[in-house]
């Protein structure tokens, strides 16, 4: 049985170290600290020409997911652009602060019509996400990524146990979060997804204390480490 790794970027440097271990798809950010915010075009275009697919998270700022009319018409701005860069797909989300906001989903969705299209984590802010696969489906998504409502996937793999159980044919369950080479077989056996995302990151070497202490750079920054992506990669094939 086929499984696909997706790893999760927000530079020129993880993007080549993702392609390099193996990854099977990228998810393109900015500020992954930050859970991924929308990528610059100069990386969206990098992207488009990596021989793997990437698809770019939308996602304008920090924060909750409850979007205003001014900020989905700059989400559909950027799936705009993402499709004239010649990206294979994006990465939606929006609530309603009881649940999602199928509205907006459904207004980003529309917009994003002929390119993959995966919902991200927003569903792990429902008190019982595998209800809501149905409707998700039926917006046109074809992939959800999810912890299972918990901190960590392997920590939901019970929810998303039950998710995979529930999802519709045609939408995937696809596990995200605290996902590490050494614990990658036992959460899809556990769970039974086919789709595994991470960030495959490393520490980085210490930045200048100047930078930290000057605010230009953070005192934990991380790196897609190639060798954790190739690791997570053959931990796909060994279940």
């Amino acid at each position: 049985m086929s499984r696909t790794l997706e790893i999760c970027v927000d530079s020129h440097a993880g993007l080549m170290a993702a392609v390099t271990g193996g990854a099977h798809r990228i998810e393109l950010c900015a500020a992954l600290a930050l859970g991924g915010l929308t990528p610059s075009e100069a990386l969206m275009r990098a992207a488009a020409r990596c021989p793997v697919p990437a698809y770019a998270m939308i996602r304008p700022r920090d924060g909750d997911f409850l979007f205003s009319d001014e900020e989905l018409s700059d989400m559909e701005t950027e799936i705009d652009r993402a499709r004239a860069l010649g990206l294979a797909g994006v990465v939606l989300g929006a609530g309603s602060g009881d649940g999602l906001d199928l509205g907006a989903l459904d207004r980003l969705a529309k917009r994003a019509e002929g390119m993959g299209r995966t919902l991200h984590r927003v569903i792990d802010l429902l008190p019982t996400p595998a209800t809501a696969l149905g409707s998700v489906a039926d917006l046109g998504f074809e992939r959800v990524l999810t912890s299972g409502g918990a901190v960590t996937a392997p920590e939901g793999a019970a929810t998303i146990a039950e998710m995979v159980r529930a999802a519709p044919p045609g939408l995937s369950i696809m596990a995200g979060s605290g996902i590490r080479p050494e614990n990658a077989a036992e959460l899809i056996a556990a769970t039974g997804v086919r789709e595994i995302h991470s960030s495959a990151s490393a520490a980085a070497s210490p930045p200048d204390a100047d930078l930290v202490r000057l605010g230009f750079a953070p005192t934990n920054a991380r790196r897609t480490d190639p060798e954790a992506v190739a690791r997570l990669s053959r931990a796909l094939t060994s279940v």
